[in-house]
């Protein structure tokens, strides 16, 4: 055993002793002083410490402090009552506090005990007791915030394993403090009923067994019954009062006084009118100016200072700044940041700034929150943060929409005008400035406010500019989305349905498929605009398949089939018919003999002049049903699907490429046209 366990071990059998074994006068003496002392050092410490976990010992030590009062306690208590007397501390406490009166002495202590008792302990209990259960309601989220941490990488196991370990310290500390709150409340109770047991105790043994007359015998005892009750509930109340400081301090950068100097004297105007309530207080009652404005004019003097020195922070900092950014720009590392490329960006002429400026009624941060609201509904996906700026090197009314540093579509807006756009019928009417509406590309018009109302009545659609930009940037992401979802961005859409479906995520990554091979298939789908909200079906489907295969063109097929019912809907006319253009059997049989087999997987590989004429078959029949209205949507056999869709993929994005067994079967086909060789 070492020697501080040792001294640990003998001062708390000591203590135990105190309380059967007489204790001479001068060693109360020393021990009183020791006690005082112990109370200081807590208090101190308590005012000190940042975190409530750097004093977790403190229930221990509360528990001790206060075993070791009662012990003082009751060795005093044997003093006074069998020899008149207690030691110069306690004599000391008594005359000088009581100074020749013991009912002042009397109250004085009677406040101190109540002021521990109803004030400092309650509160510091009840405090204790709050902390204690919330921090056991949060455990659980606490511990699911590590856990996402740790699985987006960013902590390791060691930093994990340590916030873990602070969690369970912080409960395990405020239970101990809820429970050690009960033993202080215990000592403030104590100190009342030995109060009366050594007076009404002295006052039978003076006047029965020391022949003492009443007032003799009610003088002595009261004045060391008093001084022993203050000098034991003086550090009582210390160590009270840093119970209630170190439950109630939350975590800080600075101890106590740094707290108080840096957050409640951070205001040096509020100063000024504590100063002028004050001396106003002096000039309307009778407490006179005397009294109150030596006062005004110090904390007059507090604020000054105080602001002058917030002033010259403030300076101070800005200079630091500058000097850090000059730094930063000299120094090599200060390339890195240059390299980061936001996922979306959207950049505007100086013209359209009111567009971004809600001050000048601009709702355009507004709409981008709900266009990522709505892709993530329809596409599934998680939209990142558009980056919004303007571009002086921009024409004033044009904006340009960049995905990962790349230009990928731009337009122009008239701020004062409205887009309309033709029904079909054009009213020679309708005047306004000829342009096309930048989502689609259809012919369309900016009018003035006095022609809107016309056009509205004449069948127009008319839009806001506002409108015409969030519809165009909603069509890029939807039509960009699958260059969005990187492997980050997939693990936590992945993440998301480990909550509710662990089984399925565990079944499937890392045992059946990589996290990157499960991207490469949503990637897929969403080229194809094929929504991957439902990603459970879509993780079902992989899990079921992906034993069999890892090629990622099969999986896609796989899962287009689960998702038989979503497609149906998304290219169906309510839900009960779709008009398709076919593929005949000469042209599926062209297809599939070209199928060659690699390494890598299989690939179509066609002749250039072959290429040529399927490309115009199809181009003849889907531009039929473009003029007649109708979507155009390719429907061939499932073999050879995922084919043709990459034969067609360049030329014909935009076209739908199904197969039969992505249909169900309550659908009615209508063939509009069949494409052969």
């Amino acid at each position: 055993m070492k020697i501080k366990d040792l001294v640990v071990l003998i001062g708390i059998i000591g203590i135990v002793l105190m309380m059967v074994v007489p204790v001479p006068v001068w060693l109360i003496d020393v021990l009183l002083i020791i006690n005082i002392s112990i109370a200081l050092l807590i208090i101190l410490v308590a005012m000190n410490t940042q975190d409530a976990l750097e004093f977790s010992i403190f229930p221990s030590l509360l528990l001790i402090t206060t075993l070791f009062r009662l012990a003082l306690n009751v060795s005093t208590t044997r003093n006074i009552l069998a020899n008149a007397e207690a030691g110069n501390v306690v004599a000391t406490f008594g005359s000088f506090v009581a100074q020749g009166n013991i009912v002042v002495g009397f109250v004085v202590f009677i406040i101190l005990v109540l002021v521990q008792f109803i004030v400092i302990t309650k509160g510091s209990e009840r405090v204790a007791e709050v902390a204690a259960r919330f921090t056991l309601d949060a455990m659980p989220g606490k511990q699911m915030a590590i856990d996402a941490d740790l699985n987006a990488g960013l902590i390791n196991e060691v930093q994990a394993r340590d916030r873990r370990e602070k969690i369970s310290k912080e409960a395990d500390f405020y239970g101990a403090m809820d429970g050690a709150s009960k033993f202080v409340k215990g000592d403030a109770i104590a100190g009342i009923i030995i109060l009366f047991i050594n007076i009404i105790g002295g006052l039978i043994i003076g006047m029965t067994m020391k022949g003492m007359g009443l007032a003799e015998a009610g003088e002595l005892y009261s004045i060391l019954t008093i001084g022993d009750g203050l000098v034991s509930q003086i550090p009582a109340l210390l160590i009270s009062t840093a119970a209630g400081l170190i439950v109630t301090r939350a975590s800080s950068d600075g101890n106590l006084a740094h707290d108080l100097s840096k957050q409640v004297l951070l205001y040096p105007k509020l100063l000024y009118i504590v100063a002028g309530t004050i001396t106003l207080l002096g000039i309307f009652t009778p407490i006179h100016l005397i009294t109150t404005l030596p006062i005004a004019v110090l904390l007059v003097f507090a604020a000054m200072k105080m602001q002058s020195a917030l002033v010259k922070k403030q300076e101070n900092d800005e200079m630091l700044e500058e000097e850090q950014q000059i730094e930063e720009v000299r120094s090599p590392e200060s390339v890195i940041s240059l390299l980061q490329v936001d996922p979306i960006e959207f950049e505007f002429g100086y013209g359209l700034i009111p567009l971004a400026d809600t001050q000048q009624g601009g709702d355009l941060l507004d709409r981008i929150i709900l266009i990522r609201r709505q892709c993530a509904l329809e596409m599934g996906v998680v939209v990142p943060v558009i980056r919004i700026r303007d571009n002086i090197q921009l024409k004033p009314n044009e904006y340009i929409i960049k995905i990962k540093g790349n230009m990928v579509a731009r337009g122009d807006l008239l701020l004062n005008h409205y887009l309309a756009m033709s029904p079909g019928i054009e009213d020679d009417s309708i005047s306004g400035i000829d342009t096309l509406e930048p989502a689609f590309g259809l012919p369309a018009l900016w009018i003035d406010e006095v022609m809107k109302e016309r056009a509205e009545l004449s069948g127009y659609t008319v839009v806001d500019p506002p409108s015409v930009v969030a519809t165009h940037l909603t069509e890029i992401i939807k039509k960009h989305a699958h260059e969005l979802l990187g492997r980050q961005e997939t693990r936590g859409l992945i993440e998301n349905v480990k909550e509710s479906y662990p089984v399925l995520v565990d079944d499937l990554i890392p045992n059946v498929l990589s996290i990157g091979d499960v991207q490469k298939v949503l990637v897929k789908l969403l080229r194809e605009k094929i929504s991957v909200r439902d990603l459970v079906t879509i993780l079902e489907t992989l899990a079921d398949y992906g034993t069999y295969t890892k090629d990622p063109e099969i999986l896609t097929e796989y899962v287009r089939q689960s998702l038989s019912r979503q497609i149906t809907q998304q290219y169906s006319v309510s839900g009960d018919s779709m008009k398709v253009i076919t593929v005949g059997p000469s042209l599926e049989k062209k297809i599939s003999e070209a199928v060659q087999q690699s390494d890598q997987g299989s690939y179509l590989a066609l002749d250039a002049s072959s290429t040529q004429i399927i490309y115009q078959r199809i181009s003849d029949q889907v531009n039929k049903l473009i003029q007649s209205g109708q979507q155009p949507i390719v429907l061939t056999s499932p073999t050879i699907r995922m084919y043709l869709r990459q034969l067609l993929e360049r030329t014909m994005q935009d076209i739908p490429v199904l197969s039969y067994s992505e249909l169900e079967p309550n659908v009615e086909i209508q063939s509009m046209g069949v494409v052969n060789l």
